[in-house]
């Protein structure tokens, strides 16, 4: 079902079109000219092979022939028309073949693992090794002269092109922050593919959609030239072959079918370059990021046996150049209960997040977890399929990111984003999600739910796009929310909403928090319990008001140290006596 927002969507990219004079004088050229081809019985009384000997090479208007007659006596005018059928066909042909191979091939191996991008790389690698046109020319006696089979090979030998296109495309999209957030979220590949990353290859795909329609027009005109195939088949290439050998008798046998190419051509690649434009131009830039304070839960019990969660002697390692494992996190153990909050606090480069995204199960695809275990509930969600995480990300786990605007698709509203999470971790109807779509955004604090439903990501603040991650999250009522910096990218006056928010929301849901951050105020605003990391281990576990009061390792107190003292940052300066004003000024 097309909703309001797509609609609107569609709209503003139609009008950014219309608006182009270059949109419009291309795409009205090729409109005419394929009407043309289209209407040539009507327009026309002869057939493009009918012959009369006495038109042979007429002139304009000769014998009922607009634009004259030919060395075998057949109507230029008729032919040109039948030829922009033959160049139609060809170029929908090519183009949709090389499409359908080369996207589908290109997003498998982009979004998938290494063994099966070295396939596709292979596989089409193996293809660009083939002499294209050699190769139509080889196979003329298999498909018998027809050029609708020469296009249809013509295309697979097109495909690695746009195979590589997207390809390139997906790589550079998939490790995206939204992208992450949409597979925590619960959807499943295939939707990933086709609602976020889909759309960020849409535009260089366009283009080169207009490249492959004119490239397949070529061939098949380049073939008919040589006097490949049926010459039976009326073709701009057998045209302009045929005034070539006439040119200094009759030039305008030859500038005919050059000039109705030449336009077909680049009415193409102008309308492609105005449909790129049109769709992934006139996007406003994000919003400048805005970012996050008293009461403090009660510690929660350290027994392993009662947590909610449990990472035990976990160790993560990535391969060096050298082809070593180097463990990134080493022997990490904690707890999280029902209704905690626990913090896990150290420096950048310390190893939190990787800790959270184990717990997750969105490790890079290179991260090897060399030992340890973590168990949600009891269940061990270490050496889960990829399918039972997903369940388990879309109702059990969820997830609150860093940096609200890139865990948000820029091409998607806010609110077909949040509908299809829902969706996707209880199934629905549309109409049903998204009323609990618009019951979530009020819960969170959103003062107008519909409008910021409507809204794409950059029309709406970090604050206010923080709380529509927060929203998403909590969506499937999860027992884990685990926040990464949720404040980080948030000022102040917004910091303390947002912790409330988690806070209230937590208290409703009976929610652990699992909360990742190097800020110490957020801990003592919003931690019952606290794990300090260093170098990807555990260093120090205990409750906040213990940490704080009397730290046990020394790098907990060189963390503590490390907190500004607001008192001695504005001091009055030293007065100045007067006379050494005066001494110094003169």
């Amino acid at each position: 079902m097309t909703t309001p927002s797509t609609q609107a969507r569609r709209r503003s990219a139609l009008r950014r079109l219309l608006a182009d004079p270059q949109a419009v004088v291309s795409a009205s050229l090729l409109i005419v000219i394929v009407l043309l081809g289209l209407l040539a019985p009507v327009l026309t009384d002869h057939g493009p092979n009918q012959a009369n000997l006495d038109a042979v090479d007429a002139g304009l208007g000769d014998h009922g022939y607009l634009l004259g007659g030919d060395k075998s006596g057949r109507d230029i005018y008729a032919r040109l028309l039948y030829s922009i059928n033959t160049s139609t066909v060809s170029a929908l042909i090519g183009a949709s073949i090389a499409l359908a191979i080369g996207i589908t091939s290109g997003l498998i191996g982009g979004y998938f693992g290494r063994r099966v991008r070295g396939a596709t790389e292979w596989l089409f690698s193996l293809i660009m090794t083939f002499p294209g046109l050699l190769l139509l020319i080889v196979l003329m006696p298999v498909t018998k002269g027809d050029y609708r089979a020469t296009m249809l090979i013509f295309g697979v030998l097109l495909s690695p092109g746009v195979y590589r296109l997207v390809r390139n495309l997906v790589l550079g999209v998939k490790n995206e922050l939204y992208v992450d957030a949409a597979r925590v979220s619960g959807l499943p590949d295939r939707r990933i593919l086709r609602r976020h990353v889909l759309a960020v290859v849409r535009g260089p795909v366009i283009i080169a959609t207009a490249f492959l329609a004119g490239s397949s027009i070529g061939v098949q005109s380049g073939l008919a030239f040589l006097g490949v195939g049926s010459n039976t088949v009326p073709s701009f290439g057998a045209m302009i072959s045929e005034g070539f050998t006439n040119l200094y008798e009759k030039p305008l046998q030859f500038l005919w079918p050059s000039l109705a190419l030449g336009i077909i051509t680049a009415s193409l690649v102008l309308l492609g370059n105005a449909l790129r434009d049109a769709l992934e131009g006139g996007r406003p830039q994000p919003s400048r990021i805005v970012t996050a304070t008293t009461y403090r839960p009660p510690p929660a019990t350290e027994d392993a046996a009662s947590a909610l969660l449990t990472v035990d002697d976990l160790a993560i390692a990535y391969p060096t150049p050298t082809g070593e494992l180097k463990e990134v996190v080493s022997g990490v153990t904690l707890n999280v209960a029902a209704g905690e909050t626990l913090g896990l606090v150290g420096e950048s480069g310390s190893g939190k997040t990787q800790t959270a995204f184990a717990a997750l199960g969105v490790l890079p695809a290179e991260a090897v977890v060399t030992r340890g275990s973590i168990r949600l509930d009891g269940r061990e969600l270490l050496g889960l399929s990829e399918r039972e995480l997903r369940a388990v990300r879309g109702t059990s786990i969820a997830y609150v990111p860093q940096e609200p605007m890139s865990n948000l698709d820029p091409s998607c509203t806010v609110g077909a984003q949040l509908v299809e999470g829902v969706r996707a971790a209880t199934p629905m109807s549309r109409s049903e999600a998204r009323d609990r779509v618009l019951a979530l955004l009020a819960r969170v604090g959103i003062p107008d739910p519909e409008r910021t439903f409507r809204s794409y990501p950059h029309q709406i603040s970090g604050g206010m796009a923080q709380r529509v991650l927060i929203a998403g999250a909590v969506a499937s009522r999860p027992v884990l929310l685990i926040a990464d910096e949720p404040t980080t990218a948030l000022d102040v006056t917004v910091q303390a909403e947002i912790l409330d928010l988690l806070r209230d929301l937590q208290k409703d849901l009976n929610m652990a928090v699992l909360l990742v951050t190097h800020n110490f105020g957020v801990v003592a605003d919003i931690c019952g319990r606290v794990a300090v990391m260093r170098e990807g281990t555990v260093v120090e576990t205990g409750t906040t008001d213990e940490l704080f009061a009397a730290p046990r390792h020394p790098y907990t107190r060189k963390l503590l140290d490390s907190i500004l003292d607001d008192t001695a940052l504005r001091t009055d300066p030293p007065a100045v006596p007067v006379d050494a004003l005066e001494t110094e000024t003169r």
